[in-house]
């Protein structure tokens, strides 16, 4: 007899992997933005540099991310199959919608929205674990500071390094060494993104019954880096053009800085096991790289447009979710 309990988790667990791509195909732009504007790789040799270190970094990071996303955020005992669906395809919704807009938001914060909203949609605020959100919320202001820092930083010290390099001996070795911070953003990117859907399989599962305890199994470790690698092979070329164009522009040794400056701060979120927005560090760094040629450099504008969308990212996700759980209990009344 077919068992339909495990067949919807099964079919949960796909979608959740689905939302996995549509956030490396979502934040492929912040991988490859910077080396594809700088023409140190064509775009289809970028996004294929940036999913392999999307796929590779399960082999370095833990699951720390993952356990805040999973039992961290929301009380785990209160989740269902149902709002673990409705969750996810909000995060989805969102994606998509910002997507075509071309806006570099959060799929971190989407999912995290998403499931929240689902969660309070079905048991009220009281599902909420305070601690959990105090880390990420403060971290959507921090991330991109942190980024616009270091990348300000960066630029400052090695320019004073170089000041006496000719710009073509600045521009060889600078393209050789974007190589390099372009491949640590891409392992930052894929193993702190990877982890949040790891996060929320896992919460699935155990809410289905199928584990009981929460603990990541290898098999959604390999097969979320697969996802997150798949989406990032597509690229996202409406968010590569507002990245790497849109807000500075960008140089060889402006990315070396940026990535560089980005991977570190991810590097350190992912150790702490907060879910950091990649989309945001890497975002606060171009601008910061940018400022410290001239503040006139950065289009402030756009800079401007993308926090907005980065402050609607939680609350629009988690409106979706909440909307989507309702309709899926309305289907199952009806049905």
């Amino acid at each position: 007899m077919v068992d339909l309990n495990l067949l919807f988790i099964i079919f949960i667990i796909l979608v959740a992997l689905a939302f996995d791509f549509t956030n490396g195909m979502h934040d492929a732009a912040n991988s490859i933005s910077t080396v594809v504007s700088t023409r140190v790789l064509s775009p289809r040799q970028a996004v294929i540099w940036a999913a392999f270190f999307n796929f590779v970094a399960f082999l370095i990071f833990g699951t720390a991310v993952a356990k805040t996303i999973g039992q961290g955020m929301i009380d785990v005992n209160t989740v269902t199959p149902t709002v673990i669906l409705a969750g996810v395809c909000g995060a989805i919704g969102w994606n998509i919608f910002t997507w075509y807009l071309g806006l570099p938001t959060s799929s971190s914060h989407a999912l995290i929205g998403g499931y929240a909203g689902a969660a309070i949609a079905r048991s009220g605020f009281s599902v909420i674990i305070a601690s959990g959100w105090y880390k990420t919320l403060i971290f959507i202001v921090l991330a991109p500071a942190i980024g616009l820092i270091l990348g300000y930083l960066l630029k400052v010290i090695i320019t004073w390094i170089v000041r006496k390099q000719t710009p073509a001996a600045v521009n060889r070795w600078s393209r050789f060494a974007q190589y390099f911070s372009a491949s640590l953003y891409s392992l930052g990117h894929g193993g702190n993104d990877a982890q949040k859907t790891m996060g929320i399989i896992t919460s699935l599962l155990f809410a289905g019954g199928l584990i009981s305890e929460f603990k990541v199994p290898l098999w959604v470790v390999l097969s979320a880096h697969a996802a997150i690698a798949l989406g990032t092979l597509t690229g996202g070329w409406r968010i590569v053009k507002t990245m790497g164009q849109k807000i500075t522009k960008i140089r060889s040794i402006d990315g070396v800085c940026a990535e560089t400056a980005s991977a570190t701060s991810i590097f350190l979120a992912t150790h702490l096991g907060i879910p950091v927005s990649t989309t945001h560090v890497i975002t606060g760094a171009i601008s910061g790289v940018g400022s410290a040629n001239r503040l006139s450099a950065v289009r402030w504008g756009v800079t401007l447009n993308i926090v907005w969308a980065w402050i609607f990212t939680i609350p629009g996700a988690a409106v979706i979710g909440a909307i989507i759980y309702f309709l899926i209990r309305l289907i199952t009344i009806i049905f």
